[in-house]
């Protein structure tokens, strides 16, 4: 299949293991890499990690009005449906934030993703409805992955029949995050895995008479929890439903039985988009290397595009790798643009733009933190305060 057929929704979900749409990249396979990449950066957009505030790890945004505040293209599409939290004492500051300010409005709880849905009105003009679940990712520097017990396997017996004779292994990390939960928070008094299927349930109660398709997505720890829970999902929740996973830099996840198992689901797929350069795709590992890739892969190198730094020193960035997907066009074509995607875009939370682009560094940010001047001369915290919702 050339870019010049259209494919079908399910297809683009994988439903052919995305042969003829990566080489060269189909462009609406590429808007749906792109739509993915957009949610994932949304919950790090909204992720409150000011130092000092009482607010540190919650959503600086409600539901309401969610995509409009952190400028998604066409917010008005799709509306939040629920927020995920998982546990702030799990691993390093460096991956999540821990609530020790006096008065915090949690001490055991971040916000780490959401899922929403297509509008009704947009479902009904598509003839289906989409779930997206957005996990949210961490920090560039590799070296949070070693904080996490990273190199362990551990069985996710938790996830699949205890009678198996090959029950998958998870790396221990991801299923201590999916898997924790603590009674003194409202936010976690389920874990992350049971709010997710808590609201997956209802949604497809609720939209029951509906096409129902569901995509997860994430980036570097945030694409690592898109894969545990789309495979959670369909081994628990639905074997019915097309489920896709669709992430950006992700870590190795588990071994060649959990891959195999993935394999067996023919409604579940997992697609990786990945810059070459980022070291992180190929961790963790083990001596004895029985960390197995999953999915089908996409890799780009951020050195085709004009506009980035060649010596980019944060290659593991979100909004890198979805510029050169945006401009990527296959293997030996020039690198231009999709129209409608801006370049400066590259420089929203990292500086990777070549300095004649004249693009400020890191500039996505609140006013002023929230800070508001009151007469005579206070400065006070007045946007600080989130609708804390789950």
């Amino acid at each position: 299949m050339g870019t010049e057929l259209k494919p079908t929704w399910d297809q683009l979900l994988g439903s052919g293991d995305w042969k003829g749409l990566v080489e060269p990249l189909h462009p609406d396979l590429r808007n749906l890499i792109l739509r993915c990449g957009n949610f994932t950066q949304a919950t790090m957009d909204a992720f409150n990690n000011d130092d000092g505030s009482k607010y540190t790890g919650s959503s600086r945004y409600g539901k309401e009005g969610f995509f409009d505040k952190v400028v998604l293209d066409s917010a008005s599409d799709y509306e939040v449906k629920a927020f995920l939290y998982s546990a702030s004492d799990l691993s390093p500051q460096s991956v999540f934030i821990n609530q020790t300010v006096p008065g915090s409005w949690d001490l055991y709880s971040n916000f780490i993703g959401f899922i929403a849905v297509t509008t009704d009105d947009v479902s009904k003009a598509l003839g289906r409805r989409e779930i997206y679940v957005a996990w949210r990712g961490t920090v560039p520097d590799i070296k949070w992955l070693y904080n996490l017990d990273i190199g362990w396997l551990v069985s996710a017996n938790e996830l699949v029949p205890t009678d198996e004779k090959k029950v998958p292994k998870i790396m221990k990390g991801w299923l201590n995050i999916y898997l924790s939960k603590k009674s003194e928070s409202k936010f976690i008094e389920l874990s992350p895995r049971e709010q997710l299927q808590k609201h997956i349930n209802k949604l497809i109660n609720d939209y029951k008479e509906e096409n129902l398709s569901i995509i997860v997505t994430g980036h570097s720890l945030g694409a690592s929890l898109a894969t545990l829970s789309a495979f959670d999902l369909v081994e628990n929740v639905t074997k019915d439903i097309r489920v896709a996973a669709i992430v950006f830099a992700s870590p190795h996840v588990g071994d060649q039985f959990f891959v195999d198992r993935v394999k067996g689901y023919p409604n579940l797929k997992v697609f990786r988009t990945s810059n070459t350069n980022d070291q992180v795709p190929n961790h963790p590992q083990t001596p004895l290397f029985e960390y197995k890739a999953v999915g089908v892969e996409l890799r780009v190198d951020n050195k085709i595009s004009p506009y980035l730094k060649s010596n980019m020193s944060d290659v593991h960035n979100l909004q890198g790798v979805m510029h050169v997907v945006a401009g990527y066009n296959g293997k030996d074509k020039p690198f231009e643009l999709i129209e409608g995607w801006s370049h400066s875009l590259a420089n929203k939370d990292s500086d990777l733009l070549k300095e004649e682009c004249l693009i400020p560094v890191s500039w996505w940010g609140d006013k002023n933190r929230g800070m508001v001047l009151h007469p005579p001369n206070e400065w006070i915290l007045v946007q600080d305060k989130p609708v804390l919702e789950t």
